[in-house]
């Protein structure tokens, strides 16, 4: 009885997290006309592709996706490094206010990016980094290494020292460590925390908004904020739900692709034994 109740409480909670998606994907497949049909239907009428047809001929939207991929990944990239040699270097060696670091770092996150906009949109400006990869990946990288060096130093101290006490015996260095061993043995970290700063990183919209403003540097989600209808009155919902479904199925395929990763990283260290 109890393991019925617990099955159709996650099965609600499925449908609750699932729905708004769904009813995209169902809005993306109707006509014009039958979207703003009150009352509204929920099964399509008569299943059409107009608007993804309209969301790639009217806008450049595959330009859109792969630069939201290619600032994402090079985002991603270069923090997940940054922070695996920061967090061991906290973890594993005898760094002086290390605790300090720590709590400073737990202070920074605490801060909205929105914070931090102005001075960051007049640096922007008077680098010329407007419509600028850089423009973006920078930020990206700054804002959220707090939270992955935090994740990777909490993981590296799980690793027992004797694997690494043997590595020195055989002639490593500390890098070699790093990379051979530490590096290898926390894969499933490492996946946890480059698809969450990559998701971070492909929502993210007040900074790709105001950093790309011409219509080829544009990310996805700046793209979809630019759609516009045949008049200033006219909202295309339409092609706004098309792009919905267009600029989620990277990320599905993405976590579907790395779910054991991440079900890994994220029990690892749960149980000890």
């Amino acid at each position: 009885m109890k393991r019925t109740g617990l099955c159709m409480l996650v099965a609600l909670v499925v449908a609750f997290c699932l729905a708004p998606f769904a009813w995209q994907v169902v809005t993306s497949l109707k006509s014009s006309e039958e979207i703003i049909q009150m009352p509204p239907t929920y099964v399509p009428d008569s299943v059409t592709a107009e608007h993804y047809r309209a969301l790639f001929v009217r806008k450049p939207f595959g330009r859109y996706l792969w630069n939201s991929f290619f600032v994402s990944a090079v985002s991603t990239f270069v923090c997940v490094g940054v922070s695996a040699m920061a967090a061991y270097a906290i973890a594993r060696l005898r760094v002086k206010g290390s605790t300090l670091i720590l709590a400073g770092l737990v202070a920074v996150s605490l801060f909205p990016p929105i914070v931090f906009f102005f001075p960051l949109y007049e640096l922007v400006r008077v680098l010329g980094l407007t419509n600028h990869p850089l423009s973006l990946i920078v930020p990206y990288v700054a804002f959220n290494l707090p939270f992955t060096i935090l994740i990777l130093s909490a993981f590296f101290r799980t690793v027992p020292p004797d694997i690494e006490e043997a590595a020195k015996v055989d002639g490593f260095s500390r890098w070699q460590i790093l990379t051979h061993i530490i590096v290898p043995l926390s894969a499933p970290a490492l996946a946890t925390t480059a698809i969450l700063v990559f998701i971070f990183c492909w929502n993210e919209f007040l900074f790709a908004l105001s950093f790309a403003q011409a219509d080829e540097a544009k990310t996805v989600t700046a793209g979809i904020a630019s759609l516009s209808g045949g008049s200033q009155f006219e909202i295309p919902w339409g092609p706004i739900s098309a792009s919905v479904v267009v600029s989620t199925l990277p990320l599905i395929v993405l976590v579907l692709l790395f779910q054991r990763r991440i079900i890994q990283g994220l029990t690892s260290g749960a149980a000890k034994g």
